[in-house]
């Protein structure tokens, strides 16, 4: 194993000193228990929006604290949910006294530490809501979740659940606006190789250098099934067919659409996969009006890609407008 590491054990807090020094402006980092915040905190009166879950999935979630999206992250160990005493201090520590939003992706330990968390917080009378995220549409269940999982259509979540406090909503808004990103947006990916754990060292599971696996998950869990391995044509029909079918996009709407990297691929490769999206949606008669590229939501350094269609209307998309700034994503 090759890593630009010390001692793996320590490579989150490691990792996360580094983070809080080159972003200082925008988050400071929090030990015992750990958590990221956004720098100068929640503005009074503001509901606050917090996410969280394993280490390994960078910028996801740290990197998208800041105004205009979270108000505080949660990074557990390495592919391993937070606990709910960080869950339960970064929720406190957001509080701007007009109740927090937890939105959680859907992996069994995160959503039972987070529950667990928000009952400590509730116990102290802060008002906290909570939103599953489960976009994944290559399996109904895995070795991390019971149901659907959480992948790359959470940064959509925490985008406009962001940009709807950031306004002025209060809580039970923020909430529906959340879920109603959740109910319209849907994730496949793919990988071309594993990645390594590193305190386990080596990597997760073994793909021959022909091979692809069609509808990983952000650990490297398995898929729908492994194919020989193809052009990004292709490739990009197995992932974009299902989630549109899914969503059940008909000829007329407006989408965002989001090819996001696992980390190791370049981001040349994801231009090419966006472009072969686009034009299969084109084809359908769907309209593309916001997108994202990048190494958003990743797995460690493994290369592959995922695909994210949001369904869009005028007030998601206003909210997908507004200004954002975090270490991450900003405009």
């Amino acid at each position: 194993m090759k890593k630009l590491l010390d001692d793996p054990a320590q490579a989150v807090d490691d990792s996360l000193r580094g983070f809080a020094l080159a972003h200082a402006d925008d988050v400071e980092v929090r030990f015992d228990p750990t958590f990221v915040l956004r720098a100068g905190g929640t503005p009074p009166g503001q509901v606050a929006v917090v996410s969280g879950g394993g280490s390994g999935h960078e910028p996801l979630h740290a990197g998208f604290v800041g105004p205009g999206m979270l108000d505080a992250a949660v990074p557990g160990a390495v592919f391993t949910s937070p606990t709910p005493d960080q869950v339960s201090a970064a929720l406190q520590a957001a509080d701007g006294g007009a109740g927090v939003l937890a939105i959680v992706k859907n992996y069994t330990g995160d959503v039972l530490n987070f529950e667990t968390g928000v009952e400590l917080v509730e116990a102290e009378g802060i008002e906290v809501a909570s939103v599953l995220v489960n976009d994944d549409v290559a399996v109904e269940d895995s070795l991390f979740t019971a149901g659907r999982r959480g992948v790359a259509g959470t940064v959509a979540v925490e985008k406009i659940a962001g940009a709807a406090a950031a306004r002025g909503d209060d809580l039970a808004t923020v909430r529906a606006l959340a879920e109603r990103v959740a109910a319209g947006v849907r994730s496949m990916g793919v990988a071309l190789t594993a990645c390594t754990v590193p305190h386990v060292g080596r990597p997760g599971f073994e793909l021959a250098d022909d091979e692809v696996e069609i509808g990983i998950g952000i650990h490297g869990e398995p898929g729908r099934h492994r194919v020989t391995a193809s052009g990004a044509h292709d490739i990009t029909q197995r992932l974009l067919e299902p989630v549109v079918e899914d969503l059940g996009l008909t000829a007329g709407e407006q989408v965002l659409l989001f090819v996001n990297g696992m980390g190791g691929t370049p981001l040349s490769e994801l231009y090419v996969v966006y472009g072969r999206a686009r034009e299969m949606l084109a084809e359908r008669g769907v309209e593309v009006t916001r997108s994202l590229v990048g190494s958003l939501v990743t797995s460690l350094e493994m290369q592959g890609a995922s695909v994210t269609v949001l369904r869009l209307d005028a007030e998601l998309t206003e909210l997908w407008d507004a200004p954002v700034r975090t270490p991450a994503l900003r405009w």
